[in-house]
């Protein structure tokens, strides 16, 4: 053992030999035991490049690029990404509040009818499955497959304690947007109305969960058994 601690003074004594004084001067670039990203393969802000031919780093967008949080031409149809609204505003709809209460339902600002609810609901599911699904499950069981490596607390949006009249519509808003516990914020990822959208459709998923088989369950289930069979030629 003594052999050790007598190669162990030997290495530090080399090792702190070697490092200069504190203040020296060198035209030699300094030795980073971490490096910390300082050195990266990117193109910085207004500055040249040599990786181009001309010799500059700023480049134009790629041909058919969109602006985040934008569609084509400034539509704002319900079953796609919206206008860039991703917060600032006061409102239920921004907000998940009235009067510093959270509420239930779904804001005005959607402007749901019989006719579109259902691409909204889609669109629910789509940005469900992006943002939500790795840890919530795509049946938001709190299933996901980070629960299979070791993230505990993962919550089940399906079971009594999430459901409507106990955890209000706004209150997962306020979630979703500001993070809880080891959930992050995601009021820089989600606009507002994917949001909400994602929100009316776990409210679907718990009522499936809990929805009795017969009748309209097993009548969508039915139909959709005899879709698949006619599809395959049976």
């Amino acid at each position: 053992m003594k052999y050790f601690f007598i190669a162990y003074a030997i290495i530090a004594a080399l090792f702190i030999g070697l490092m200069p004084a504190r203040g020296s001067k060198s035209p030699n670039a300094p030795f980073r035991l971490f490096p910390d990203m300082d050195e990266q393969d990117k193109l910085k802000a207004q500055k040249p490049d040599d990786f181009f031919a001309d010799g500059q780093g700023g480049r134009l967008p790629v041909h058919g690029t969109q602006a985040l949080g934008f569609n084509p031409e400034g539509s704002k149809e319900i079953g796609g990404i919206p206008e860039m609204e991703f917060g600032g505003g006061t409102g239920y709809y921004a907000t998940g509040g009235i009067d510093g209460y959270y509420a239930n339902g779904m804001p005005e600002e959607l402007g749901l009818t019989d006719e579109n609810v259902g691409a909204f609901l889609r669109r629910g599911e789509e940005a469900f499955n992006i943002n939500c699904s790795i840890c919530h499950g795509k049946s938001a069981d709190g299933q996901g497959i980070t629960g299979q490596f070791g993230v505990p607390g993962i919550a089940n949006l399906t079971d009594d304690t999430k459901k409507q009249t106990v955890y209000p519509d706004g209150r997962m808003f306020e979630v979703i947007t500001n993070g809880k516990g080891q959930m992050g914020s995601y009021k820089h990822n989600v606009p507002l109305r994917d949001r909400w959208a994602i929100i009316a459709y776990v409210r679907t998923l718990q009522y499936a969960r809990k929805a009795p088989y017969e009748g309209a369950v097993k009548a969508a289930y039915d139909k959709g058994i005899a879709e698949q069979q006619a599809k395959a030629g049976k």
